[in-house]
């Protein structure tokens, strides 16, 4: 490639340096950014992170992180982006309820990024986070990245929508790589823990009625995020999911007996219909097992907290 046409540009070798771009630069974000700028191998990239906030670019500089004002709700504030970063993590979700109007699936933020980026000097990869609720309910089976999707929800259906945008820009040159993400947890992340609902006394499912559920620990999932933007190949979804196969019942009572905490109570499906939220029960109407092989020996990722109980006992 020419050096006029890389991403780099045409300064000498010693001169350059790569630059990642973080949009969505919530907790995950944050944890990249301080094994970028604090770990080992500390300046060798430069880190920047779109924010929509004025108040929250102080705390980014605290961080080491170089903030860029932008909305993703609003595409013309976003045109600065255009060849600025030779490598973007895009952490941020779609619109939620009730954006969108008739375009209710869509998700007008990846496709306005998407769009942005191919203006001159496209990143080399680009990583999006999804969600694996893009699977709907698989009744229990080991679900692999080959599995099609099947998205049972509104929130899933936009998920779809940007894996679409995401692989649409794959087709331009950047090498895009889609995680798809259970439940994120850590003890140091706010609500990253049971200990809320267990001591509000949420019922869970009977045995019977229980679905499984997984999840993956907010360190290794920013670890799983840097394998698959240096390591990731082009147009690949990983599964970004620990090992643990454990129902949610059980995954509930494991956090309850670690936090010396009541058991919750356990109710079969039709009366958790009269006493749980509609987003609780969503979750509570899928139920799949994670196949997380490629993660673990195509991108190389070593996790820390291979088994929740690992995880939660961590913060302990």
């Amino acid at each position: 490639m020419p050096s006029n046409q890389s991403p780099l540009g045409a300064l000498p070798a010693r001169f350059r340096r790569e630059r990642l771009l973080i949009v969505g630069c919530g907790d995950v974000g944050q944890r990249v950014a301080r094994d970028l700028c604090r770990g080992p191998g500390a300046g060798r990239m430069r880190v920047l992170a779109l924010t929509s906030s004025p108040d929250r670019r102080s705390g980014l500089r605290a961080l080491g992180v170089h903030p860029l004002l932008g909305n993703l709700d609003n595409p013309g504030s976003l045109r600065r982006l255009a060849g600025v970063a030779t490598r973007v993590m895009h952490l941020a979700p779609p619109p939620g309820e009730g954006a969108g109007g008739d375009a209710w699936w869509q998700d007008p933020r990846t496709v306005a990024l998407g769009r942005v980026l191919r203006l001159r000097g496209k990143p080399a990869s680009l990583v999006y986070a999804s969600t694996s609720g893009v699977y709907g309910d698989c009744q229990g089976a080991l679900v692999a990245e080959t599995r099609a999707v099947n998205p049972e929800t509104p929130r899933a259906q936009r998920r779809v929508n940007a894996e679409r945008a995401v692989r649409h820009l794959g087709r331009t040159g950047v090498r895009a790589s889609v995680l798809r993400i259970p439940g994120i947890y850590a003890p140091d992340r706010e609500g990253g823990t049971p200990q809320a609902r267990l001591r509000r006394g949420t019922p869970v499912l009977t045995k019977e009625d229980d679905v499984y559920t997984n999840h993956i620990h907010a360190d290794d999932l920013a670890r799983a995020c840097l394998a698959a933007l240096w390591r990731g190949r082009p147009q690949r979804v990983y599964n970004a999911s620990d090992c643990t196969h454990r129902k949610m019942g059980d995954y509930f009572d494991l956090a309850a007996d670690l936090y010396g905490l009541p058991r919750p109570p356990r109710v079969p499906r039709s009366a958790a219909r009269e006493q749980l939220s509609l987003m609780v029960l969503s979750f509570m109407s899928e139920s799949r097992r994670l196949d997380n092989q490629r993660l673990l020996k195509e991108l190389g990722v070593r996790l820390r907290y291979p088994d929740v109980a690992l995880g939660l006992r961590s913060g302990c």
